[in-house]
């Protein structure tokens, strides 16, 4: 598999690329009315979900015989029906999905999803995914990433950040931190005025994010690659994942974190940071072009994880086509709209971070500061990934281990148990 460190330095081409072509491929031959069934998890008032919406009407109108008909899905609907769903009847003929080994790579290993590589070749989309980036599209036959066939096309990146509301920072004369001690200062702060600092959910996604930034504080790249690509042994008792597990159940009992977070959920966690309920929110990039929607009452800002080098991100989800699709063709068109320049730019000034826009196109002083630091991430080879993608499940035992955390109903050994055996058991499955 390729390294992090070819991941961040193709990244930093991001606002370089070309485009994927401005006018969609024509419709095919015939006049026979066809539907292109296509699922999402993207709200609305995301980058994504813009974006998307518009190569909806740009892929209708170049295909005149063709109805798209969408069906928004949840993450965590998808994350756990998808096996089930494309092995049937009630497949989509194209739909976003989480990228890494036991996720797209676990589908790709079951036969469930359509190898791209000709169609990746043919319309430039290798060419558009230079080295890295290409990464979380690629998947050899075990189902693990960087090399072998395309099975999805990811079209944005992302990462891992700070959302900070920079009333309730001055109100308690709280600067930016720059180091991880000046970061700890401002959360003893924030709790001596009885507020909590840092919205949560550990229900989902964001708590077992912040787990692993804390295991990325005292991690180097050799873990790294251990860790994600198997390249190493990970001692799940070492210095990383017990400072994580430590610090992460120190941060409950000091009151960074609500205890109440446990049962929260993502959408839980958004909400209650745009409404300036906490001073931070530790999440990612997706978060963005919504928050610039939606937060009206005060002012915020971003920045990353201080004492840091790494942080969470990568190349974005995956468009992927089920193996099942009666419309293939369709679904690589409206692929290659989702890469074109008109679409790429959109999603550059909604709050995202294109793969395929013109730099000079990017005029919102918001997403030019989203990408500015997406590529000063990129360039200290920060990418780290997501700590559910080396085994398949992992994410529901990750949503387990932190919420033993928060609740205080496991030790920090204990939990890391837990976290190693099926890690193990799957290194064992792959021959590791």
């Amino acid at each position: 598999m390729r390294s992090a460190a070819v991941l961040a330095a193709a990244a930093l081409a991001l606002s370089a690329c070309g485009s994927g072509g401005d006018s969609a491929a024509p419709a095919p031959g015939g006049s026979e009315p066809r539907v292109l069934k296509l699922w999402h998890y993207e709200s609305a008032d995301s980058a994504m979900g813009k974006a998307w919406a518009e190569a909806i009407k740009k892929f209708e109108a170049s295909h005149p015989n063709v109805t798209v008909t969408f069906e928004e899905k949840g993450f965590e609907q998808i994350q756990k029906t998808a096996g089930m769903v494309l092995n049937s009847d009630e497949a989509p003929d194209i739909m976003e999905y989480n990228k890494g080994n036991a996720t797209a790579g676990l589908l790709s290993k079951q036969g469930l999803l359509a190898d791209l590589s000709e169609e990746a070749a043919k319309r430039g989309w290798d060419k558009l995914l230079p080295g890295g980036l290409q990464t979380t599209a690629k998947y050899d036959d075990r189902g693990v990433m960087g090399s072998g066939k395309w099975y999805g096309v990811p079209n944005y990146g992302e990462f891992v950040m700070v959302y900070y509301n920079k009333e309730l920072f001055a109100e308690h004369k709280v600067e930016v931190p720059a180091t991880f001690e000046e970061f700890t200062a401002a959360l003893d702060t924030f709790v001596k005025a009885g507020v909590t600092p840092i919205a949560n959910a550990g229900a989902e996604y964001p708590a077992q994010q912040i787990f692993y930034q804390l295991a990325l504080t005292k991690a180097q790249k050799p873990w790294l690659a251990a860790y994600q690509s198997y390249q190493g042994k990970v001692d799940f008792h070492g210095p990383e994942f017990t400072y994580a597990a430590d610090t992460f159940a120190d941060w409950v009992k000091k009151g960074y974190l609500a205890k109440n977070s446990a049962g929260l959920k993502a959408e839980d966690m958004g909400v209650a940071f745009m409404n300036g309920k906490f001073p931070m929110m530790i999440s990612g990039s997706w978060w963005y072009g919504r928050l610039a929607s939606e937060i009206k009452d005060f002012e915020w800002g971003h920045f990353l994880f201080p004492g840091a080098t790494m942080s969470p991100g990568s190349s974005g989800n995956l468009w992927v086509v089920p193996e099942k699709s009666e419309n293939k063709d369709l679904a690589y068109d409206f692929i290659d709209i989702t890469m074109s320049k008109d679409i790429q730019n959109l999603l550059g000034n909604s709050g995202g971070v294109p793969v395929a826009a013109d730099p000079a196109a990017i005029t919102d002083a918001r997403s030019k500061e989203l990408i500015e630091t997406f590529n000063k991430l990129t360039a200290a080879d920060g990418l780290a990934f997501y700590p559910d993608w080396p085994a398949p499940g992992y994410y529901d035992v990750l949503v387990a281990g932190v919420q033993e955390l928060i609740n205080g109903s496991k030790t920090s050994a204990e939990v890391l148990d837990g976290l190693a055996k099926p890690y193990e058991d799957n290194l064992a499955d792959l021959g590791n």
